[in-house]
């Protein structure tokens, strides 16, 4: 049965299933829903997927050098760490964090009117890389030998659990929308066993005046089929409706405010109903073809 055949239909055949009634509106709704759904999963993979991107290339270019040291050490260690790091290949650019910026980084825990002598807080040294990179165990060893106050720190112990998390919620959102499928393959076999069912004494008198099984799997199958690509259109629509509702994505905000689709990702959710519509296909054709076996 190809596409042509769904659309346009064969009068004779759609007789046998209802156009109306409670499996009608099962599929419809169940398509709608798992439609909806599935366009937030699908928008939930793809920002996990930017989301893991964006913190392994920030925090990979960006590393950090902690000068602990006494007060009176401070400077004059800050300025030969500097200097150490404008001879260094591979380095783009290093500055100190000064007083404000120090403050506005502890100010969610301790209050925006801190006071940074009151507390042994250590001088912040910004490090960004080349695309080349650099070598960070030289540099570290380099460091120990001539800066004793000097920590440096590459942002691997943070990089990598944030970028496998994202990843992950990248493989959930994949996930979430197979076992959606995997649901309306479910609800759309039980609604055309019900339908089948229901219309047994139908498919028998067809049978007797010459129909073949062909004949009325078909009227099931295309029935079916566009309903549930109704249901999932709808439901496609009022999902891409509420992501456009979504704020779009800032610092400030973080993770949850960049939920929307970016650029072309916008045409994936299309794909949702022909999805829908083909897993409708597949699981009323084999549940037409298992109970009509049965009724033979």
């Amino acid at each position: 049965m190809g596409v042509k055949e769904i659309v346009l239909g064969d009068r004779g055949a759609d007789r046998v299933v209802p156009p109306s009634g409670f499996t009608a509106q099962l599929i419809v709704f169940a398509a709608g829903a798992m439609a909806f759904l599935a366009v937030f999963a699908l928008a939930l993979s793809l920002a996990s997927g930017r989301l893991a991107a964006r913190w392994g290339d920030e925090l990979a270019q960006s590393s950090t050098i902690r000068i602990v040291a006494p007060p009176e050490q401070r400077a004059d260690q800050t300025a030969l760490t500097l200097r150490i790091l404008e001879t260094t290949a591979g380095v783009a650019f290093a500055r100190a964090l000064d007083t404000d910026e120090q403050r506005a980084l502890l100010a969610p825990w301790f209050g925006p009117e801190l006071d940074l002598d009151a507390l042994p807080v250590p001088q912040l040294i910004e490090v960004i890389q080349e695309s080349s990179g650099f070598d960070a165990a030289g540099l570290r060893l380099r460091l120990a030998a001539e800066v004793p106050g000097a920590v440096f720190d590459d942002h691997q112990q943070w990089r990598a659990p944030l970028v496998q998390s994202a990843r992950r919620l990248n493989a959930l959102g994949v996930v979430s929308v197979l076992l959606l499928a995997a649901s309306m393959a479910a609800m759309v076999t039980l609604a055309a066993n019900a339908a089948l069912a229901a219309n047994a004494q139908v498919i028998s008198v067809l049978r007797l005046v010459g129909a073949t099984d062909q004949f009325i799997a078909r009227a099931f199958i295309r029935r079916f089929t566009l309903r549930a690509l109704a249901g999932a259109a709808g439901g496609m629509v009022l999902g891409m409706g509420a992501v456009l509702l979504l704020p779009p994505a800032s610092d400030a905000g973080g993770f949850l405010t960049g939920l929307g689709f970016q650029g072309g990702q916008w045409l994936l959710p299309l794909l949702i109903p022909v999805l829908a519509a083909a897993v409708a296909f597949s699981a009323t054709g084999w549940a037409a073809r298992r109970v009509l076996k049965e009724l033979s």
